[in-house]
């Protein structure tokens, strides 16, 4: 008897990732398209073939589903910073960049979404733009991890100014593909990125001997 309970709470366990997948992923088409404005409980339940109670089971509101939809994408962004640690100085940045581009080219709405939700100004701030600003303190803090672990001796002050421009500057490459589509070559804008990071980073170094 209680193997069986135990087989029934692990289908409604499976079930329901499944049904919170189908939701995510109707979801996140519908934003890519519409934004956070045109984005709705009732064009989510359409698109996945769940109903409006099922979603809301998972998340209540709308603002709660689009910051996981956020917080899903970024769980892909993410891993292009986890490198080995025999990975060279030089090609530290470079494969960071790419791996960049190439998680951005996969899973684009974190930062899609985000960007747009970071620009607005409300009266009360969207949970999901919340979910922006946290997870890319996470990114910022991973990318500073990777830095340190180039293991040139920059400061904290010159590893966070870079970390922060490295981060600028993959904004707006992402924009330039945004507005540019299929005429802009992302791999190749941030294979570029990733070697003048590095080059910055050898100038911090230069600076640093010289004092």
């Amino acid at each position: 008897m209680a193997a069986a309970d135990e087989g029934k709470r692990r289908t409604r366990r499976a079930d329901g990732e499944l049904s919170r997948t189908r939701i995510l992923d109707a979801a996140t088409e519908i934003a890519a398209e519409r934004g956070y404005e045109g984005t709705s409980i009732g064009a989510v339940s359409t698109k996945c073939g769940l109903p409006a109670s099922s979603i809301y089971w998972h998340f209540k509101d709308k603002d709660d589903l689009i910051a996981a939809v956020i917080e899903r994408s970024f769980e892909n962004w993410l891993k292009v910073w986890q490198l080995p640690e025999d990975v060279m100085a030089r090609d530290r940045l470079r494969e960071v960049a790419v791996g960049t581009a190439k998680a951005l080219l996969d899973s684009p709405d974190f930062l899609r979404l985000g960007l747009m939700l970071a620009l607005e100004r409300r009266p009360q701030e969207p949970r999901a733009r919340a979910m922006f600003v946290q997870v890319r303190h996470q990114a910022f803090e991973a990318l500073s991890t990777s830095i340190r672990d180039m293991g040139l001796g920059l400061s904290e002050a010159q590893v966070s100014q870079l970390a922060t421009y490295a981060i600028a500057g993959a904004d707006g490459l992402f924009i330039a593909k945004e507005i540019g589509g299929d005429a802009v070559d992302l791999i190749a804008l941030f294979t570029l990125h990733g070697q003048a990071l590095y080059e910055t980073a050898m100038r911090m170094v230069e600076e640093n001997d010289a004092r």
